[in-house]
């Protein structure tokens, strides 16, 4: 319970705070956003292709881990299975793009306006089922996906085992402020954009009312419902929201990579997706982008430290991860400020 609440509290501590620990834009932090996305603009320009996809494969994760957080570290409702929504969203897009022939930037909000409701429709039945029965449920359908999507009646659309395949589009325009851009790079910024535009929407979501009535569901349910909170509206509307913020992220994954196929979201993805979001932080915004650097690297280092056995190295690493810094990444790097401020506060006394 320590860990859900590392960030989120049912009322504002202070007036600098909203809703779950949610910081109200100050100078301060809005001139720290500007330059770490202007810095994010710079980065595609500076380094590799392959290292332009892994950056992108980074922001597209974190899209996806932000929704999972929504659900289960704000909402407290376990979801072992969010890679189906995530299948989905990547499904949607290459339909669109393969045999609509719709561009691909209209794929995404069409990707994510069907898992908004697929989501809050599997929202709706999940209501009666809580804490380790919900997350069998949800594990159901991440393992179920994958073998609709070989259906044999449904080929036509998802191409069985096959999958589809996409073309990169090209940039718009061949250069930007003189600066040459190819698919990756222009990708990358797309896929900037769209991040940056989900993760003010989290944002404002979470430090409203919904943000409020959210945290007061995980945190004491029956007294949210006394209060005049329909638990069942904001519970199946968590888990739609949620879905939507994966679809989104799906949707983008099958642009960037340019393939879908059912073996590429099996329910090692929700498991992962769910490691992400333990890793950087649960009930924390900014922990999606640590989570998912966390699973967009770390299998590399565990593969370039073993060959022969990488997954041992991967789990050796997390549960180092878990044994340093059992809050996440976030809490860490906020007990070592507190820390700091600490140290500030007794030196200036002493002084």
């Amino acid at each position: 319970m320590e860990a859900l609440t590392s960030e989120a509290a049912p009322l504002p501590a202070a007036p600098a705070q909203a809703a779950g620990g949610v910081r109200d834009w100050s100078p301060r932090w809005v001139l720290a956003s500007v330059l770490l996305i202007l810095l994010a603009c710079a980065l595609p320009f500076v380094i590799s292709n392959y290292r332009v996809f892994q950056a992108t494969m980074v922001l597209i994760y974190a899209i996806a881990l932000l929704g999972l957080n929504l659900l289960t570290g704000y909402n407290g409702q376990i979801s072992l299975g969010h890679g189906a929504f995530y299948a989905i969203g990547a499904y949607v897009a290459a339909i669109m793009m393969d045999q609509m022939g719709l561009p691909y930037w209209a794929t995404i909000p069409a990707a994510g306006a069907v898992c908004l409701v697929a989501g809050f429709l599997f929202g709706l039945p999940a209501l009666r089922l809580e804490g380790v029965y919900l997350a069998l449920a949800t594990f159901a359908l991440g393992v179920a996906l994958p073998q609709l999507l070989k259906y044999k009646h449904l080929e036509h659309f998802t191409g069985g085992v096959q999958g589809i395949s996409l073309i990169k589009p090209d940039p718009p325009f061949a250069t930007l402020f003189g600066l040459k851009l190819n698919p990756d790079r222009w990708l990358y910024l797309f896929t900037l954009m769209v991040t940056v535009l989900m993760f003010v929407l989290g944002w404002n979501l979470l430090r409203g009312r919904v943000g409020r009535a959210l945290i007061a569901i995980r945190d004491q349910p029956i007294a949210a419902a006394t209060m005049g909170i329909n638990n069942a509206l904001y519970k199946s509307l968590a888990f739609g929201v949620s879905a939507m913020f994966t679809g989104v992220a799906g949707a983008l994954g099958a642009i960037a990579v340019a393939f879908v196929a059912p073996d590429s979201f099996t329910i090692f993805l929700s498991i992962t997706f769910v490691v992400g979001m333990v890793v950087g932080g649960l009930a924390s915004i900014t922990g999606a982008f640590w989570g998912a650097l966390f699973i967009q690297f770390i299998p590399n280092i565990a593969d370039n430290i073993s060959k022969a056995a990488p997954w041992a190295i991967y789990g050796a690493l997390m549960i180092a991860f878990m044994y340093v810094m059992p809050t996440g990444i976030v809490g860490a790097i906020r007990l070592a400020w507190l820390r700091l401020q600490r140290k500030r506060g007794r030196d200036n006394t002493a002084a």
